[in-house]
């Protein structure tokens, strides 16, 4: 099974052929963030990643997406002693929130996503 070029996924399978099993690892790669963080994506990604190339896409963006938060709320908290942390903090946390939502909905659906505003450190 090949995985699609980075930049192409427009040329993904169609949004549906992905199995019900990979759709279920997939949007708990994403909500993974509520309970275990940056682990969940990473414990899929190392064991079921291998066997579907639509769940490896799901775990690497949860996984990247995750360390992005992660990055951004530390620069927050940090920032917190200009008062502008507070602000920055809400807002990491909402976005995180909503975007996450977004990605699982996509995950169960089918679709291939990608986060918006998201380092790409692994790939």
């Amino acid at each position: 099974m090949s995985y699609p070029p980075p930049g192409q996924y427009g040329a993904a399978p169609p949004p549906n052929s992905a199995s019900s099993d990979d759709t279920l690892w997939s949007v708990l790669c994403h909500l993974s963030i509520f309970v275990i963080g940056i682990i969940g994506p990473l414990i899929v990604l190392l064991t079921k990643g291998r066997e579907s190339a639509f769940v490896r896409h799901h775990a690497v963006e949860a996984l990247n997406f995750h360390i992005t938060v992660a990055i951004a709320t530390a620069v927050s908290v940090v920032l917190i002693i200009l008062i502008i942390g507070i602000f920055t903090l809400v807002a990491v946390g909402i976005g995180a929130l909503v975007l996450t939502i977004l990605a699982a909905l996509a995950a169960g659906r089918g679709e291939w996503y990608r986060y918006p505003f998201t380092l790409r450190l692994v790939k």
